[in-house]
């Protein structure tokens, strides 16, 4: 039961009956009637509404969605009220408090919207009406479980430049075939000779046949395999403008796997950190790929644990056996680097062409700039021997074989598939 303003006014009425007859049985008489007529009208307030709603839609971070709640009066009383569905505050829901009033018979329709400010699944573990009776003084009110849920989907900022790098992989791969043969190329088609072409691209066979030089053209290889893997530990939890630094690294994913997949390419991908907590392999059709891609990515958080890279490495060696492009998306922590990854990465490098791409802070590089006060001196020694430590790192790492990639949010995803696009145009893995 909830009382309205009504009641309190009531209440508030009885001052002036206490004004004209002061004592003690007028307030006693007073607040009995006011409470015979909110029993009463709670009593009254018994019309019964069903409660319908359309399916809630898949949204990506940043975007809104919205569904449709309906309401009927299956009672021979009028309906009047709130209705309010109990979202999680992070899933950004408006318009989720509905008054209506309803004849018998008759039903209303409202329109839910869900703006989500964190990635994952955002739920609603009830819905809350109140039944107003027909004296205004007091609401039944009573929680209906549902088990409503949105599936938030990582934000994907970077594919605003993927229309840019498809039209650069179709000039490697699809529109421009090479004469030259060399690793990672495979047979293209034959032509007609013409002057300037290399003499050693000459096939003898056909020109015999065809009475005249045919030459034959080579393109980049293509069904190559490129396996991504996602630290999902406690570094990847650090916030880095305002988002999780697994989100950025998300961000780098999607766009690899949506070039790699236009290449034709085999691609699979694992999350995890003493555990693999998401694994997506041997699917062969682009959207489905996508489609599996950001909905197991949605339900992956940051684990509060160290990465056990033996165990995330040995998943890599069973996604694929045969040479492929391995991509770590992961932090460059010297301590964790040093103690953990450092030790696995020779036994990936001597089978594998590895990628290590890591989101850097921008915010460091601009405290290291700054030398306001004193303060601000001692931030930038700090974020001057991050950087170096960082940087030592990274050679750490090369030199155990891999190619170290340190870009800010927004830059990282592009200098990857800058890099998947070179190896690519040279065929180097």
């Amino acid at each position: 039961m909830a009382i309205t303003g009504r009641t309190v006014g009531l209440i508030l009425l009885g001052v002036v009956a206490v004004l004209l007859w002061p004592s003690f049985a007028t307030v006693g008489w007073w607040l009995l009637a006011v409470v015979v007529l909110v029993l009463l009208d709670l009593a009254l307030a018994r019309a019964r509404v069903d409660i319908t709603r359309t399916e809630t839609p898949q949204i990506r971070l940043g975007e809104s969605g919205t569904y449709v709640v309906t309401l009927r009066n299956v009672s021979g009383r009028r309906a009047r009220g709130m209705l309010r569905d109990a979202w999680q505050p992070s899933a950004g829901a408006s318009g989720e408090r509905h008054a209506f009033d309803l004849p018998p018979g008759e039903g209303e329709r409202f329109t839910v919207t869900l703006t989500p400010t964190r990635r994952g699944d955002r739920r609603a573990d009830h819905c809350a009406i109140r039944i107003r009776g027909p004296l205004g003084l007091a609401d039944r009110q009573s929680s209906v479980p549902m088990d409503l849920m949105v599936r938030c989907l990582p934000a994907f900022p970077s594919r605003r430049v993927l229309p840019s790098k498809l039209r650069q992989l179709r000039e490697i791969d699809g529109n421009s075939a090479v004469q030259i043969r060399g690793q990672g190329t495979e047979f293209d088609s034959l032509r007609d000779y013409v002057e300037g072409d290399d003499v050693r691209s000459i096939d003898w066979r056909a020109t015999a046949r065809r009475q005249h030089p045919v030459v034959r053209t080579w393109r980049p290889e293509r069904d190559r395999r490129v396996v991504i893997l996602l630290d999902t530990s406690r570094t990847s939890a650090s916030r880095v403008l305002d988002s999780p630094r697994l989100d950025h690294s998300m961000d780098a994913a999607l766009l690899l796997t949506a070039l790699a997949s236009r290449a034709g390419d085999r691609i699979s991908i694992a999350l995890g950190d003493q555990q693999i907590r998401g694994r997506i392999t041997g699917v062969s059709d682009r959207a489905a790929l996508m489609h599996e891609t950001v909905t197991t990515m949605a339900g992956i958080e940051p684990a509060l644990v160290e990465a056990n890279w033996s165990r995330l490495a040995g998943a890599v060696q069973q996604l694929t056996r045969t040479r492929a492009l391995v991509v770590l998306l992961t932090a460059l922590e010297p301590a964790v680097v040093r103690e953990s990854l450092l030790p696995v990465l020779p036994v990936l490098t001597a089978h594998h062409r590895v990628v290590v791409a890591s989101v850097s802070d921008p915010g460091v590089a601009a405290m290291a700039q700054d030398r306001s006060d004193a303060k601000a001196v001692y931030d930038a020694a700090a974020a001057e021997r991050t950087t170096q430590l960082r940087g030592a790192t990274a050679g750490s790492l090369q030199r155990a074989g891999a190619t170290v990639l340190d870009e800010p949010p927004g830059v990282l995803p592009v200098a990857l598939v800058d890099h998947y696009l070179q190896l690519k145009r040279a065929g180097l893995w």
